[in-house]
């Protein structure tokens, strides 16, 4: 028998569906960089393959997030509405990797530093210190946030074997936080056999972090210059 006449055939929601099916294609681009940090940590591929195959994955991942997060179906009607100007804001506004730094928790001293992470030893050192102290009496104590004088803000994330200080233009997002904590796991995970024997060679590790924070410093716009 055909539908009931004037009662319009019921069709499933659509948006519940595609965001089950985003978040089902996340976890799998989480389990190929999982087996990408493995695969590196073994030494089947380069530094070369591991910093462009998990910067395809990151971006992947944030590309169907943003989609995930503007699901609502009416979303395109005010995109399409915004004009240049406000887009330019939000771009603005949005808080940008300025740079990293690595340090290694026994000796205290830096790894490696990437992008333009313009902050003095004498201010990071002390700032460290405190931080670990603070973290040693908190059982498990997991990733801090600061803001700077200038705005910046910090973020400290514990590991095992180091402490990874990320320096964003302003506060970042829990988006931008989680993948940061996630990228450091991965970073000393990548890196375990180096890292346990102390044997730390900057030129030899692999930097999940590497694209985050060049591709910031490559796409970041520069100010327009004045027009002939």
């Amino acid at each position: 028998m055909g539908d009931t006449p004037g009662t319009p055939p019921s069709k499933p929601d659509p948006v519940p569906e595609s965001a089950k099916q985003g978040q089902e294609f996340i976890a799998q681009v989480h389990q190929k960089m999982s087996r990408l940090v493995q695969e590196f940590a073994t030494g089947a591929i380069n530094r070369t393959q591991f910093h462009q195959l998990y910067d395809r994955y990151q971006r992947q991942i944030m590309t169907v997030a943003q989609f995930i997060a503007e699901s609502d179906p009416t979303m395109w009607q005010d995109a399409v509405r915004e004009t240049e100007d406000t887009l330019h804001l939000k771009k603005r506004l949005a808080a940008k990797a300025v740079g990293m730094s690595v340090y290694y928790n026994n000796s205290g001293m830096p790894i490696e530093t990437l992008g333009e992470f313009a902050i003095e030893p004498e201010l990071i050192i002390p700032m460290l210190s405190s931080y670990r102290s603070a973290a040693a009496e908190i059982f498990r104590a997991g990733m801090r946030s600061t803001e700077m004088e200038n705005g910046q803000w910090l973020c400290f994330v514990p590991g095992s074997y180091t402490t990874l200080i990320a320096l964003f233009s302003l506060e970042p997002s829990t988006n931008q936080l989680q993948m940061v904590e996630r990228m450091h796991k991965d970073f000393e995970d990548a890196n375990k056999t180096a890292l346990e024997a102390g044997e730390v060679d900057s030129e030899k590790l692999a930097y999940p972090f590497y694209s985050f924070v060049q591709r910031r410093i490559k796409t970041d716009p520069r100010p327009d210059e004045p027009k002939k």
